[in-house]
């Protein structure tokens, strides 16, 4: 019974990894433009500390936005290494960057175990919660892919989600992607262009 359920339980956590490297082939293949619909709109949040915060957390410096969830068996803790190691080659020319880590799963995370998880990656990166009317708002907002899907244990669930990562302007305006996976030099140099040091 328990082989049948570490089965289930695997292709289950396979299919979620499949569903969010598709949405980021989208991104890749196909990927928004900047003003064309993405970004903007208004919402009410609060950061891993319980501090108010809304969209213009995105305005007057470049920003890194991702969307995850802390229960993420993969594509999340790969991606918050990622961005370790991103801040960690830049050095002194992050400058006033800043990133973002918006869970798509606001029922169980609260402030609380986003303030857990955010904290050991960088003290740049802020954990983003809130009511799930307004994280709806938001994940509309940047047009991600939040999709709970059932597990195999009544009450037990992932949520597929889109796996790339938004590069934001000062103005608050999306400039493109890093995919999920994608190599360190590449995403590097995409994060030294949105600084203006490319």
């Amino acid at each position: 019974m328990s082989q049948t359920l570490s089965r289930v339980r695997l292709g289950l956590w396979a299919a979620v990894l499949v569903a969010a490297v598709a949405a980021t082939i989208l991104f890749v293949v196909a990927p928004p433009k900047s003003g064309g619909g993405i970004g903007g709109g208004t919402y009410a949040l609060v950061d891993q500390r319980g501090n108010p915060i809304d969209q213009t957390m995105l305005v007057g410096q470049p920003s890194l936005l991702f969307f995850g969830y802390t229960h993420c068996p993969d594509v999340c803790p790969t991606t918050m290494g990622e961005m370790a190691g991103w801040f960690e080659t830049l050095g002194t020319d992050v400058g006033t960057l800043k990133a973002y880590f918006v869970t798509v799963d606001p029922t169980r995370d609260t402030p609380e175990m986003l303030n857990d998880y955010v904290s050991w990656v960088s003290d740049r990166i802020t954990g983003v919660t809130g009511d799930p009317a307004q994280i709806d708002r938001i994940v509309k907002a940047w047009a991600v892919l939040a999709e709970k899907v059932p597990g195999a244990v009544d009450g037990d669930y992932t949520v597929n989600h889109t796996a790339s990562v938004f590069l934001v302007n000062p103005k608050g305006e999306f400039e493109g992607t890093i995919a999920y996976g994608e190599d360190q030099a590449t995403a590097v140099a995409k994060i030294r262009k949105l600084l203006g040091k490319a």
